[in-house]
């Protein structure tokens, strides 16, 4: 089962949750840090690292021996990363998407594939718990490939945990397409509920049934509450404003090592979560029966 911790905005408590749920599951987990502009997971599990790999994606390199200036490459390309210019043809490898589309319609097979390096994986382990995290290199506005390359490794035997970038945008779609199902961490705030509104509609665009872990939960008002109870979104967790849980995280401890009670809640988490699963496969079995 892939399970994917996602928010509509940052610092809600994304790795605080998908951290203290892998961890307090045990063996047989993969905890996948999908947020690699900025990944901290590593902070909290603290792996022992044995792989990095490098990851580029292909881009347009113009032979101009060959290149006719006929401009076709730039008409395909959707995204403006290569275009001509009187005598002179200009890849934007920054704006690139890899979709090869400008070597396919050259006629004189002018452009080949180059590599543009896009950051790095780094692949460990911390007592059974498989680790991987993306790093995107500094400067690089394309997550979505080193995204999709942490997702690969991804194995069918384990049950996978991805923490997901925060926001909802091209990133976190790519950290959420394909899962099992998608916990939404938020908090009972104005910028909160807004933020889930956001992140609710796309789980809903995506077809996967999704819960609520509402952290610092006793601040604020009951809307959030509300508009759950309206969406029919059920709150899986609840975690309160509490100084212990406060203080654990900013020493880089683990909850569930701080305070083992919450070690059995986070186990009961994953057992609703595994419920909902089942109950989303029998509805859609149903539907397609009738």
């Amino acid at each position: 089962m892939i399970i994917s911790i996602a928010s509509g905005k940052g610092g809600t408590g994304k790795t605080t949750v998908a951290t203290n749920l892998a961890v307090s599951l045990g063996g047989g987990v993969q905890l996948l840090d999908c947020d690699v502009e900025e990944p901290n997971a590593h902070l909290f599990i603290h792996p022992v690292f044995e792989k990095t790999e490098i990851v580029s994606t292909g881009v347009p390199e113009v032979d101009e021996t060959k290149c006719n200036l006929c401009g076709k490459c730039g008409e395909i390309c959707q995204f403006k990363a290569i275009v001509v210019i009187g005598k002179t043809v200009l890849p934007f490898q920054e704006l690139c998407h890899s979709c090869g589309g400008c070597m396919e319609v050259c006629p004189e097979h002018a452009i080949r594939e180059g590599e543009r390096v896009l950051g790095e994986i780094e692949v460990g382990h911390r007592n059974g718990l498989e680790f991987i995290h993306g790093r995107l290199r500094v400067g690089e506005a394309m997550a979505p490939p080193l995204i999709r390359k942490v997702r690969s490794l991804a194995r069918p035997d384990k049950v996978t945990i991805i923490d997901a970038p925060p926001g909802t945008s091209c990133p976190v779609i790519a950290s959420m397409k394909g899962a099992d199902f998608v916990l939404l961490v938020t908090e009972p705030t104005p910028f909160g509920l807004h933020d889930l509104k956001l992140a609710v509609g796309a789980v809903r665009m995506l077809g996967i049934p999704c819960g609520l872990v509402i952290n610092r939960s006793d601040m604020g008002d009951d809307r959030l509450r509300e508009y759950a109870g309206s969406e029919g979104i059920p709150v899986l967790m609840e975690i309160p404003f509490d100084r212990k849980i406060a203080e654990s995280y900013s020493r880089g401890e683990l909850l569930v090592d701080v305070m083992p009670e919450w070690r059995e809640r986070f186990l009961e988490l994953y057992q609703r979560i595994t419920d909902l699963v089942k109950l989303a496969g029998e509805s859609v079995f149903s539907s397609r029966k009738q």
